[in-house]
């Protein structure tokens, strides 16, 4: 038995982003914790905010949640813009989960 967001395209993007985000975030050096953490919180946050509005009775509940599940996704990029300043990722790389992202929302 599955729940109703489950079977939603867009859910399923951002929990394969969300595991991406992770693998990726496994290779930083020692030093970059606080990149790592806040990456993976605005990664995984994208599907929790998803799933969490679908269970909502009002559409506003839903709205909300669904907000903040964007703006999950913008946190991202300057984060991981500067993982390819600190050169943790290449820009090529940057650049590809940037369209990944977009192609979620």
């Amino acid at each position: 038995m599955s729940f109703m967001f489950e079977n939603l395209e867009v859910y399923q993007k951002a929990v394969s982003f969300a595991a991406e985000i992770a693998g990726v975030t496994e290779s930083f050096p020692r030093g970059y914790y606080f990149l790592t953490d806040q990456l993976n919180r605005a990664a995984l946050s994208i599907a929790t905010n998803l799933a969490e509005g679908n269970g909502r009775f009002t559409k506003a509940d839903r709205k909300n949640f669904f907000t903040i599940s964007r703006g999950s996704a913008q946190e991202c990029v300057p984060l991981l813009r500067v993982a390819v300043l600190r050169h943790l990722i290449v820009y090529t790389y940057f650049n590809l989960i940037c369209l990944w992202q977009f192609k979620i929302f």
